[in-house]
């Protein structure tokens, strides 16, 4: 079975939502697309790029997420707890 079929979102909503939260950590910040180009060492044109039309290479966008110390949450984004009995769960 395809499982897209069951997931709503297209691959360019998630992309969108992801991107969107971005720039909102950009923005929380107060860091213009221009001093992010700098603090990242990616160049404007391709910030430009990423937030308007959601491209970008790994190397960038790993480095825009360093620039924004996001970086944990995407180390985190493959990792699971692993839980030995059903206290673990609820106690955290």
């Amino acid at each position: 079975m395809n499982d897209f079929l069951f997931n709503p979102k297209t691959p360019n909503d998630i992309a969108h939502e992801l991107i969107e939260k971005i720039k909102q950590r950009r923005k929380k910040l107060k860091i213009s697309q221009a001093q992010l180009a700098t603090k990242s060492g990616v160049s404007l044109g391709s910030i430009k790029r990423f937030e308007s039309k959601y491209e970008i290479s790994l190397n960038s966008f790993i480095k825009i997420l360093i620039a924004l110390s996001l970086e944990q949450d995407l180390e985190n984004l493959f990792t699971q707890k692993n839980y030995n009995s059903i206290d673990e769960v609820i106690n955290g």
